[in-house]
């Protein structure tokens, strides 16, 4: 087993994730155009019946603010040793292998192996790094958002105390809407490729316990093994 996750992004991972479920679901629910509902009418009845809608609002802004305020002082205190080479690991970016591996990690979740072989599809994946390229492709959009949502619900906050900035309320509520509706898109694709896809289950308790069988890493990570085999017999 070697270390994967330190216990701050651990935390930082399952935050994030516990204020996005609620900032979704409190923020589909305050939608009460039917056109714009995605879930359904249904929804905004529940929460608003259950809470009202001024709790509902105040709800949604108190779990906004709590999450911008928790990221601001995680990266305080870890831009340097985390923040930043997470922003540098997701974005090294190599066009013809990540979308190979997007590629053929797709069919292969469709198909299987046995059914790529039948059908003469190469099953095999171009080696990755410490994130694959459906992690990194995640993990871009979750932050382009994650910003966007965050300079975006600042701003509506501030806009409707004043009341009189209209056009700029409309363009904040749509850049608002897309960067939630991208990430009510990709969240789920997230969970499911995490918890659900065969052989996946070794990185998922590492979010948990932070470690991951070598065995693993080097099946599924071999650009990281071998940076980790250098740095072993460099050690020696």
């Amino acid at each position: 087993m070697i270390k994967r996750h330190s216990a701050t992004a651990i935390f930082m991972h399952w935050f994030n994730a516990a204020c996005w479920l609620l900032l979704l679901s409190t923020g589909f629910a305050l939608l009460v155009n039917p056109e714009m509902q995605p879930v359904g009418q249904w929804w905004s009845r529940l929460w608003n019946g259950g809470i009202g809608p001024l709790a509902l609002l105040r709800l949604h802004i108190a779990a906004g603010l709590t999450w911008v305020v928790g990221y601001l002082v995680y990266l305080t205190f870890r831009s340097k040793t985390e923040a930043l080479p997470f922003i540098k690991e997701i974005s090294s970016i190599h066009i013809d292998s990540d979308l190979l591996w997007c590629m053929r990690k797709g069919l292969w979740l469709i198909l299987g192996e046995k059914l790529m072989r039948r059908f003469h599809l190469d099953p095999s994946l171009p080696p990755q790094g410490f994130y694959n390229a459906g992690q990194k492709l995640v993990a871009i959009i979750a932050v382009a958002c994650s910003v966007g949502l965050a300079l975006t619900g600042l701003a509506l906050v501030f806009i409707a105390q004043r009341g009189d900035v209209t056009l700029l309320l409309q363009i904040c509520l749509f850049l608002h809407f897309c960067c939630a509706g991208l990430m009510a898109i990709f969240l789920p694709v997230h969970i499911y490729m995490a918890a659900f896809a065969p052989g996946e289950g070794p990185a998922l308790r590492s979010m948990f316990t932070g470690r991951i069988p070598l065995e693993h890493v080097h099946h599924h990570n071999e650009l990281w093994y071998a940076e980790l085999t250098e740095n072993h017999n460099k050690q020696k």
